[in-house]
């Protein structure tokens, strides 16, 4: 195996902002300021990297391991990387960001959809947003209401960043009394898979999204009312995919919902770092769907006290890396599996044959 080497950001970097200080939670935030500091991030660590453009690491200010295990995530995705090198975000800058407060809690999951949020809505293509359509689309056929709830979408949020990470997730609903099933069409940034609990302690990747789209029974007091029933019945509902993202993020949930005696589970997912074949799991026939991983953020410890690094392929020299706050060192890629896996990015393998 080759030499470990660190590299560190410089002392005294020449364009990045603080980012404890700019992104700690705050009552206003002036326009653009995220997509600033994460172009700031990106030109540095290309320029100040002296081995491989990219191989830079983030100094710790303060318990920020998970801000900065995102941050090498978002840094090595190659096309929002190229969209800040090339200032292609310059075009799309506008003054109508909705970030106006933040609040980062220290999970690099919140911060994630946060700093995606900020960054969607700063480059924005839609500068006027129009009213709400009430209008139903439920006597639409379920290919043509996907694609209505799609534009309707994009007429409101449209940028590079959304065109990069944003799915649509369909979810029927089935009435156990008269069969009428009604369907939904929501946008979705990443999914939170759930871990299958085995006793021999492993599972794989294709557990947890196969768990994910179980049909589960509604019952009792989680009855939902039935359009046509117009009454509350036992229902079935499942999750399929509609339309697969360029930029999949699968979020493992490896903590306890419960606020009392929160825990953690674990549990070695075994996920594949190549090929990862998600055609089952589309709603309708699909051609491709395959998706290659890029980046993981992981989380060592426990809920009361634990630590956030990210392993990273490089855009660039394709090699993989370890990103451990400052110290960056390369890593063979049968040690990027690990029970500390918490985000997994996954990049299509065929932008071409996008669905």
């Amino acid at each position: 195996m080759r030499d470990s080497y660190t590299v560190t950001l410089p002392e005294e970097p020449p364009a990045l902002p603080d980012l404890h200080k700019e992104l700690r939670p705050r009552t206003s935030m002036p326009g653009s300021l995220l997509v600033s500091t994460f172009v700031g991030l990106v030109l540095n660590k290309t320029k100040s990297s002296k081995v491989v453009q990219g191989l830079t690491g983030l100094r710790n200010l303060g318990n920020t391991c998970f801000m900065n295990s995102i941050l090498q995530c978002l840094s090595n995705t190659k096309e929002l990387r190229d969209y800040c090198l090339q200032n292609h975000y310059l075009r799309d800058l506008n003054n109508n960001s909705r970030m106006r407060t933040a609040l980062i809690q220290q999970d690099a999951q919140e911060f994630l959809r946060f700093l995606l949020d900020g960054l969607h809505s700063e480059v924005n293509r839609v500068l006027v947003r129009p009213r709400a359509n009430a209008d139903t689309l439920d006597h639409l056929p379920d290919d043509e209401k996907s694609r209505q709830m799609w534009r309707r979408y994009q007429e409101r949020e449209d940028s590079r960043v959304s065109d990069l990470f944003v799915g649509q997730l369909k979810s029927s609903l089935t009435c156990s009394e008269c069969g009428y099933c009604s369907t939904a069409f929501d946008p979705f940034w990443d999914l939170s898979l759930p871990i299958p609990k085995k006793g021999y302690g492993e599972v794989t990747l294709m557990d947890c999204l196969r768990l994910f789209t179980k049909e589960d029974v509604l019952d009792g007091d989680e009855k939902p009312t039935c359009c046509r029933c117009k009454a509350r019945t036992r229902c079935t509902k499942k999750f399929s995919i509609q339309k697969f993202p360029k930029i999949l993020v699968l979020h493992l949930k490896r903590f306890s919902e419960a606020r009392i005696r929160a825990s953690k589970l674990t549990t070695f997912v075994n996920f594949p770092l190549k090929d990862l074949d998600l055609r089952e799991f589309a709603s309708q026939s699909c051609n491709h769907a395959v998706y290659n991983l890029y980046a993981v953020s992981n989380h060592s410890g426990t809920t009361m006290g634990g630590h956030y690094t990210a392993y990273c392929k490089s855009p660039v020299s394709s090699e993989w890396h370890s990103f451990n706050d400052s110290r960056v060192t390369p890593m063979s890629s049968s040690h990027v599996r690990s029970s500390d896996a918490y985000l997994l990015f996954y990049e299509l393998a065929s932008p071409s044959s996008r669905m």
